[in-house]
C-alpha cells in the first residue's frame, strides 16, 4: 500500500503563514502536518510514501531524507510544474498513474483522528472517509450517496440530502486504480481545474466503493487560519 500525499498548493489563504513554505510542513508542537498524516499512515502499515510538490518544493526536499531515516520507510516525490494553474485532479494523476498497488490518497493540509486512517486500511475496496457527523454548510465538500453509489459530490449539493463531508482521504485499490486514472484524466481534459475527489462519482457506478464513517473521529481540513487555530486545539486533545 502506497500513500500519496499532496503537498503542491499555494495555501494563499494561509499567507503570510505559507509564504516560504507548503502548508503540510507548518508544524504544531514542532511537528509538521506531513510528519503527523505519515506517522498517522506508519501506524496502519504503510511504508511507502508519494509526495506531490509544486509551491516551494524544495522545502520537502529538504525533509525527506530526515523522514526516510527516523521511519524506515520509502518516499518518493513527483513534481505538479503546473501547480499554480491547476488543480488536484492534476495532482493525482501525476502520482498514480503508473503505480500498481493499493493508494491511499491525502490532502497534506489534513489532520485528523489515527483511527481515521486506520478504519479506511482496514476496509478491502476502494473506499471514501466521510464525515457523517458535523453540521454541514455551503463550503464542505458534501456528498449524496444512494445504495453505496455516488449520486452528487461536490460544494454546491443541497445540505438537507447530503449524506456527509468527503473529508480529502481515500483509497483506491489496486483493481480499480486503471478505471479511476482513465477518469481522471477525463477530468483533466474537461477543465485542468477540477478536483479529484469527483473521479469517485463515475467509479461508483463502475464498482463496488466503500465508506467509512468518522462518527464523531476529529479532524480538520487547514484552509485558512480559522482552521489553524482549530488544528493546534485538535491535535492537544489528540495528545491529552
Amino acid at each position: 500500500m502506497i500513500a500519496v500525499i499532496l503537498a503542491a498548493g499555494m495555501g494563499t489563504r494561509l499567507m503570510p503563514l505559507t509564504k516560504d513554505i507548503p502548508k503540510p510542513l507548518l508544524e504544531i508542537d514542532d511537528i509538521s502536518l506531513l510528519e503527523r498524516m505519515m506517522i498517522n499512515c506508519i501506524s496502519s502499515g504503510v511504508e511507502e510514501f508519494i509526495i506531490v510538490l509544486g509551491h516551494k518544493k524544495e522545502r520537502v526536499i529538504e525533509k525527506i531524507d530526515y523522514l526516510q531515516g527516523k521511519y524506515s520507510v520509502k518516499i518518493s516525490t513527483v513534481e505538479n510544474k503546473e501547480y499554480s494553474q491547476t488543480n488536484t485532479s492534476c495532482s493525482v494523476s501525476l502520482a498514480t498513474q503508473h503505480l500498481d498497488d493499493d493508494v491511499i490518497i491525502i490532502n497534506g493540509d489534513n489532520v485528523v483522528d489515527e483511527r481515521i486512517i486506520s478504519g479506511l486500511v482496514k476496509i478491502n475496496e476502494t473506499a471514501l472517509v466521510v464525515d457523517n457527523y458535523k453540521q454541514l454548510n455551503e463550503e464542505s465538500f458534501k456528498l449524496r450517496i444512494e445504495n453505496n453509489e455516488i449520486m452528487e459530490i461536490g460544494k454546491g449539493i443541497n445540505i438537507d440530502t447530503a449524506s456527509g463531508e468527503f473529508i480529502g482521504v481515500s483509497k483506491v485499490s489496486k483493481e480499480d486504480l486503471s478505471l479511476f486514472n482513465s477518469i481522471l484524466e477525463g477530468l483533466i481534459a474537461e477543465d485542468v481545474q477540477n478536483y479529484y475527489d469527483l473521479a469517485y462519482k463515475d467509479l461508483s457506478k463502475e464498482t463496488n466503493i466503500g465508506y467509512f464513517y468518522t462518527n464523531g473521529l476529529k479532524w480538520t481540513e487547514i484552509d485558512d487560519k480559522n482552521d489553524w487555530e482549530y488544528a493546534h486545539s485538535l491535535i492537544k486533545g489528540f495528545n491529552g
